[in-house]
């Protein structure tokens, strides 16, 4: 029998997961693992009776996903959350990032919200169910880098979450049920030209109007993707398309001899990622047999696609009930998407708010805490217990 002494508070657990440092970065030089983080959730869930696996993410030293199991047979639970966070400017902070600091009711640290708390308040809403049989597992999911590639969601696969049929996503949502976020493609796009003196343009082929007419489609594309999907559910209810950095030759007397855009596209529920390739390759390719220039598309990381869980299925309908709240959508990515993929029901849901999340001075207020824990009680008794 798991002896229920040996947990630590919820402050307690929180001040230590905020004290390890595991930021994720698509930069290597602000990059590190989470190991350390996934060790210590280890470290209090084994005795309490749990399987414990610890996954490595392959290509990736010292990170790691954690997958801890109580009971067994199916329809059971997931409490999934992401053990990483994102860099930081210690400068603008009133307090050590790495220090749960407690001042006007709120809990500030790194990490306080987004979300290393979550898994803090899941350990002790799980606590009245040790000791005792279960119908279905409970399991603890914790993954890595999802503030960067998504790499840990991405190396899960069916057996790791043998026996679940329901998935919560702990991100930070003030614990109102999501059932929907957009999906996210990110691309770059690089033309090589022929620099030359700009005297005479026929001494080189310029990368840059090449790029304007290549905008000019991207944009024409935009139009029709809003025109063709619409998702009254979010609050810009259609995919967008960003140009966020564009860069091109060093001289305004030289030929551009290279230009690279940089964009994202934002999906809504029911597109296909991998149509966007085709719909871009269509512009680019008449571009570059016109203008005899080269042009280049890549992924600059991994697709994700979009989120949506039915509105009338038994998940929603439960979080609804015990949260007072109708489930509503998220305009920022998560990892729900890979848990269905798994053939699991899925909803975010979590303490804190997105607000706080990647801002200095991030917290967690602690009127969040009990209502989350007993939330995640009264799921765990429905599906488990």
């Amino acid at each position: 029998m798991a002896n229920q002494n040996n947990i630590p508070s919820v402050l307690s657990m929180i001040t230590e997961l905020v004290k390890i440092p595991s930021v994720s970065s698509t930069l290597p030089s602000c990059d590190m693992g989470n190991i350390r983080v996934i060790e210590q959730l280890a470290m209090w869930l084994e005795p309490l009776g749990f399987q414990v696996k610890i996954q490595p993410i392959v290509g990736h030293k010292d990170k790691a996903n954690l997958i801890a199991t109580l009971g067994t047979g199916s329809g059971g639970l997931v409490l999934a959350g992401h053990t990483d966070t994102v860099p930081f400017n210690e400068s603008l902070w009133q307090s050590d990032p790495f220090v749960l600091t407690e001042r006007d009711s709120k809990l500030y640290g790194l990490g306080s919200t987004d979300m290393k708390g979550f898994f803090a308040i899941a350990i002790e809403a799980l606590q009245p169910f040790l000791g005792k049989p279960l119908k279905a597992p409970l399991i603890i999911l914790a993954t890595a880098d999802e503030e960067s590639s998504m790499d840990g969601a991405r190396s899960l696969v069916q057996a790791d979450v043998s026996g679940a049929r329901y998935a919560v996503v702990g991100e930070p949502t003030g614990l109102k049920p999501m059932r929907a976020h957009k999906g996210i493609v990110m691309k770059g796009i690089t033309i090589k030209g022929r620099s030359g003196h700009s005297s005479n343009p026929l001494l080189g082929n310029n990368a840059m109007d090449a790029m304007h007419e290549v905008m000019s489609g991207l944009i024409q594309l935009r139009q029709e993707l809003a025109l063709k999907y619409q998702h009254p559910g979010f609050s810009v209810p259609t995919p967008t398309m960003n140009f966020g950095c564009i860069h091109g030759g060093d001289n305004p007397n030289r030929i551009c001899g290279q230009c690279e855009l940089h964009f994202d596209i934002r999906t809504t529920p029911g597109m296909d990622n991998d149509e966007l390739d085709t719909l871009i390759q269509k512009i680019l390719t008449p571009v570059a047999e016109r203008r005899a220039i080269n042009i280049g598309l890549r992924a600059l990381m991994p697709g994700l696609a979009a989120y949506e869980e039915p509105a009338d299925s038994e998940l929603v309908t439960l979080v609804e009930q015990l949260t007072g709240q109708p489930a509503g959508t998220v305009g920022f990515a998560t990892e729900a998407p890979f848990f269905q993929q798994l053939g699991m029901q899925t909803i975010v849901m979590g303490p804190g708010s997105i607000d706080q999340a990647h801002q200095p001075d991030e917290f967690m207020a602690l009127d969040q805490i009990q209502p989350s824990i007993d939330v995640l009680r009264s799921m765990i008794k429905r599906f488990c217990a």
